[in-house]
Formats: structure tokens, C-alpha cells, sequence
């Protein structure tokens, strides 16, 4: 429901603040005072593209702000989901820059327009002739039958059950399109897969002999220079070790007469332990060094055995080989159980089309049972609006295969006229004829879902006397249920809203500007009576409208 809606700097649109109330309201106006502004400016919290000749050029940005309540429309799923705070009272709000440049705001928190166009289209609809046309796709048809036949449930489990089952087909029809290929290629892959894994690689192997090979190839060198460092360290005139024994022999008669020498002579011995030990094993490494020619051969051999292997496959270290390994070996046991894999797969969609082809026939059945209730409905509302002979004619089969509503071929066929055949409404509904059941559809769905707050744009075009009377009862009892608005030029309409607000135009030095207001019932009166007779006021014209207000507060 919306409870206000605030906008600034929106072309002829300077400021407005309105509040609004539950059930039936209209909205009235002489032709081109702004009320298509108003549906543009409803149109930007929907999260419609902004046209920038409608914003001001005077260096103000344009803010259009709806608050809503929602308790009624199960949206805290949403909310969780796209990480926003909740609460039964929520903010929208879009800003446009001069520049062109658009950003919305749910709750004061910054969302793309994608996610402001899905939870706006729970909460608000505005009737126009593009909606008048989506009567006659067979989605939207499918969303009434399935409205009434209360098998919201049925086809939410179904549809991502069809999901499961379309990724499982393409999975079979893969495999299928692979089989020739795979067989094709199995002797190849098998011999390349076979190499790498006699290959025997391991993972750090590379690493490894690359550096074994710089040691075997350098063992002279690096002989010498161990021998080398190992004579610098024990040398009888020059020994780094010997030397250090002496300084430590000296220190340590001196190290007990003040904490200052101890540390020192601490600090020498710690050097001793350490040259000690690197000593140690600067011998160990020259023992241990592998002099070993036919080493060296094989080390070189094996890394060339990798090096080629590397550049066969276009790869440049053993992990990507491996991986390729892995690959050829997935691929050579796929060709060689292609038939089994295929036969696995085709019991998995077998079963999923047991399940899916159950559901369907559920929702088939409950579909059907709902069908005479939406024919009577539809064909009752509209001999109320002066479709005396209008007349439904459904068609729901079982189809053979699934699709995107379950099983179920649809067709809802029309005939407005005696002795004329049924046919598609695209085919020979007029305009008219098309809101008015637009119009009756809205309120048979309005006793079954919670429909967002509707404004109804001139769905009265075309419509006078008795039928428009008829028209405004049905608009006020869909009222009872959920919000409704009517834009209207019908007196009868107009008289019928529980408030009525009218737009209007406002001149002053500088400029022209637009309006919205709630009329008082004096205000009402003197509004409906211009309707009925214009601008210039007489008795029987206030009298009449006086009459209309008053009928229309009496319960039917």
C-alpha cells in the first residue's frame, strides 16, 4: 500500500508531499494539468528509465520518494537475500542528477535498478495499454488460471523440478554429441595418457633436478672451495676456530670479576658453538659431495625426458602435465563407458519425468476444476459493464510434453457478439473490450492473491451513464480488498472514491507548476459538478453532484 509520495524538481513539479489511504481513490484533473507526470513519477520508483528533458535544468537535483507498507506481500525472504533491513514500513527513493546520472535508494540503502524494478513490481501497478496487451499472452493467462486454482505451490516445486530436468537433458544430449568424438579420439588419448603415467612425474620433481644438476655438474669447483673454507677454519697459523679458542681462554680469566667481561666471554663462546657447528657441516657436505659421472647422466637424461614432454603437450611445468594426465585419463575412461554413463543418464531423467509428469497432472486437475469459476466470474463482471453477450470459451489440454506452466496447453477464447465464433482475444477483442476485462480480471484476482496497490489510468474511456455507475461499484468493491486508484474524467467514478485528489496547473511570476491535493467534500462537490456540466457552475450541476457524493457514501 502506498502511504505517501514525495517529489521535488520533477519537470513541472516543484514540490509535492501527499498522503494516501487504503481502498478506493480517484484522481481528477482537467487534460494536461500533469497527471501523466504523476504516473512518470511513479514510473522512476518503479525503476523505469529516466527521460532527462524532465528533470529541471536549474542545477537541483530530482528526488521522487514512495513510502509503502508491505507486511501483506511476504517479502522478508527478498530482503534477506539482498542483504537489506527489514521492516513493515519501507522507503524508495530515486534521485536523478542534471547530468543525467540516476541512483535508488531502498530503506536509505543504494541497490541497482534491477533489484528496485523486482520488489516495486510487488508493490505498485500501474494499469496502461501495454498491460491491456499482456491480457492476450498466454503467461499472463496462466497467471489468472492459476490464481484461482490456488496452485502457486504446485508450480513453484515444479518449476524447479523442470530446472533439474532441462540440465539433466542437456547433460544426456553432451554426452550423446560426445560419443562419436570420444570414440574417435580414444586411441590417441590413450597412448598420451599411457606416456605421462609411465612418465612417473612428480609434482616437485622439476625443481629438484634442476638442482641436483647445477651440483653435479659443478662438483670440482665446488670441492675446491669447501676444501678451501674447511682449511680457513682450522689452520694452524690462521684458523678461525683456533684463533677463537684463544680469545675465549683469555676471557674467560677475566670473566668472573664483572658482569660486563662475563658477557662478552658469553658472547664468544656462543661464536664458538656456532663456527663449531657450520665446520661440521661444511665437512659433512664435502663427504657427502656425489662425484658420481653416470649420476649425472641420468639426471640430465630424466630432464630432458620432461623438458620434451613439456614441449609436446605446449605446457611449461610438471603440475600442468599432470593435470593433463588427469584429463586424458577422465576422457579415455568416459569413451571406453560412454554407453554405460549414457544409460545412467537416461534413468535419471526417466525418473525426474515420473515425478514431473505427477505434478503436472495435479495441476492440470486443479486447473481445470477452476476453469467454470473464472469463466463465470469474468462473464458476470462484464454483462455488469454492458458486455451483455460476452462469452468465454476455455481451452486446457494436457500437453505431451513439459514446458515453462507445467503440461498444460491454454487457450482463453472470446466472443463479444451473438452468432460469432470463438477465437483468440488477440483476434477479436476491440480496445475496449480488452480493459474491461482487464478490469475484471484485476478484481477476480484481488479476491485470490494480494495484489500490489493498481492505478487505473482512464480504463473509463468509452464508458458513460449506467455502465460507468456499474463500473465505479466495481472499482470501490475491489477497494475493500487492496488499494485502487482511478485517473478518471467520469463523474460517477469520481464520486465513488472514498477520497478523491485533483491535479492541477498553478501559474506565477516566473513559472507554471503542478499540483496534487485532497479535496474536502465541498471541494469534491464543486470538482464533480465541473465534470458534469464545466467550469461554469449551476444549481442543477452542484445538486447533482451533491446527489452522487451522497449515493455513493450509501452501502449498496
Amino acid at each position: 500500500m502506498l502511504l505517501q509520495l514525495n517529489i521535488q524538481n520533477f519537470a513541472l513539479i516543484e514540490f509535492l508531499e501527499v498522503n494516501f489511504s487504503d481502498g478506493f481513490s480517484t484522481i481528477t484533473g482537467e487534460t494536461g494539468a500533469g497527471k501523466s507526470l504523476i504516473l512518470g513519477a511513479l514510473g522512476l520508483i518503479q525503476g523505469k528509465r529516466a527521460e532527462n528533458r524532465l528533470v529541471p535544468k536549474n542545477g537541483k537535483k530530482c528526488i521522487v520518494e514512495g513510502i509503502f507498507k508491505i507486511d501483506k506481500y511476504d517479502l522478508k525472504n527478498f530482503f534477506d537475500t539482498q542483504e537489506l533491513d527489514y521492516s513493515d514500513e519501507i522507503l524508495i527513493r530515486r534521485e536523478l542528477s542534471t547530468t543525467g546520472k540516476s541512483r535508488a535508494f531502498i530503506n536509505d540503502e543504494l541497490v541497482n535498478l534491477a533489484t528496485l524494478s523486482f520488489l516495486a513490481e510487488k508493490l505498485i501497478d500501474i494499469h496502461s495499454q501495454h498491460q491491456t496487451l499482456e491480457i492476450t499472452q498466454t503467461d499472463f493467462q496462466f497467471k489468472v488460471l492459476d490464481a484461482l486454482s490456488n496452485t502457486q505451490k504446485e508450480i513453484q516445486t515444479y518449476k524447479i523440478g523442470f530446472l533439474k530436468y532441462q540440465k539433466e537433458v542437456s547433460k544426456y544430449n553432451k554426452l550423446l554429441g560426445d560419443k562419436a568424438q570420444l570414440q574417435k579420439e580414444h586411441d590417441f588419448n590413450k597412448h598420451l595418457f599411457l606416456e605421462l603415467q609411465e612418465s612417473n612425474l612428480q609434482v616437485n620433481e622439476q625443481k629438484i633436478l634442476e638442482e641436483e644438476l647445477d651440483i653435479l655438474g659443478s662438483t670440482e669447483q665446488i670441492q675446491h672451495q669447501l676444501s678451501f673454507a674447511l682449511e680457513g677454519f682450522t689452520s694452524e697459523q690462521v684458523g678461525v676456530l683456533d684463533q677463537l679458542y684463544v680469545i675465549k681462554t683469555a676471557l674467560q680469566k677475566i670473566a668472573p670479576i664483572a658482569p660486563s667481561y662475563s658477557e662478552i666471554h658469553k658472547r664468544i663462546e656462543s661464536l664458538c658453538i656456532e663456527l663449531d657447528d657450520i665446520q661440521s657441516q661444511t665437512q659433512n657436505q664435502l663427504d657427502n659431495l656425489d662425484t658420481d659421472p653416470e649420476k649425472l647422466t641420468k639426471v640430465s637424461e630424466r630432464l630432458q625426458h620432461i623438458y620434451a614432454l613439456q614441449k609436446k603437450h605446449g605446457l611449461n611445468s610438471i603440475t600442468q602435465l599432470l593435470e593433463l594426465q588427469d584429463e586424458l585419463e577422465e576422457k579415455t575412461q568416459l569413451s571406453q563407458n560412454i554407453d554405460k554413463h549414457l544409460k545412467n543418464q537416461q534413468s535419471i531423467i526417466k525418473n525426474l519425468e515420473e515425478k514431473l509428469d505427477k505434478l503436472c497432472k495435479q495441476i492440470h486437475q486443479k486447473r481445470k476444476k477452476s476453469l467454470p469459476v473464472l469463466v463465470k466470474n469474468l462473464e458476470e463482471i462484464l454483462h455488469q459493464l454492458g458486455m451483455n453477450n460476452a462469452h468465454f470459451n476455455p481451452k486446457l489440454t494436457l500437453s505431451n510434453t513439459f514446458n515453462k506452466f507445467g503440461k498444460s496447453d491454454f487457450e482463453l477464447l472470446f466472443s463479444a457478439n451473438k452468432g460469432r465464433e470463438f477465437d483468440t482475444l488477440k483476434n477479436v477483442a476491440s480496445g475496449g473490450e480488452l480493459s474491461r476485462i482487464v478490469l475484471a480480471i484485476k478484481i477476480i484476482l484481488s479476491r485470490h492473491i494480494a495484489l500490489p496497490t493498481i492505478i487505473f489510468d482512464e480504463i473509463d474511456t468509452g464508458v458513460s451513464g449506467e455502465i460507468a455507475g456499474k463500473m465505479a461499484n466495481l472499482l470501490s468493491q475491489m477497494g475493500k480488498s487492496q488499494q485502487v486508484f482511478s485517473i478518471t474524467h467520469l463523474p460517477q467514478i469520481a464520486a465513488k472514491g472514498t477520497r478523491q485528489y485533483k491535479v492541477y496547473k498553478q501559474d506565477n511570476a516566473q513559472f507554471t507548476s503542478t499540483h496534487l491535493k485532497t479535496l474536502s467534500k465541498k471541494e469534491r462537490i464543486h470538482e464533480i459538478a465541473e465534470m458534469i456540466g464545466g467550469k461554469k457552475l449551476t444549481q442543477a450541476a452542484l445538486s447533482h453532484a451533491e446527489s452522487l457524493l451522497c449515493s455513493a457514501a450509501t452501502p449498496k
